[in-house]
């Protein structure tokens, strides 16, 4: 197991003040996931950002701020993303108390 780091610390201060901050660390998590998904799919379609960006009516700077950061994405943002690269985004509710698996 890992040691105790400085990223265990923050979330440790901040769940000190807010109890639901892993909360929103996980969800955080989730989203950049799914970009990171995303981003691995454009790739191995071999499209450019650039190719996706025109696609979207958006530009590569935009994809590519999409791609590399932890940026809190509209939905409607990630389903045109996915529909591009001919995949689709499936949302879909889990309750809480059966959310780690």
């Amino acid at each position: 197991m890992p040691e105790h780091d400085f990223l265990d610390e923050v979330i440790e201060e901040r769940t000190e003040r807010n109890p639901d901050f892993p909360a929103l660390v996980d969800a955080a998590q989730r989203r950049r996931e799914l970009l990171a998904a995303l981003a691995e799919r454009r790739r191995r379609v071999e499209q450019s950002q650039t190719a996706v960006a025109a696609a979207m009516q958006s530009s590569q700077s935009s994809i590519a701020r999409l791609e590399t950061s932890a940026t809190d994405a509209r939905l409607s943002t990630l389903d045109r993303y996915a529909h591009v690269l001919g995949c689709r985004v499936e949302y879909r509710l889990v309750p809480e108390d059966q959310a780690a698996a």
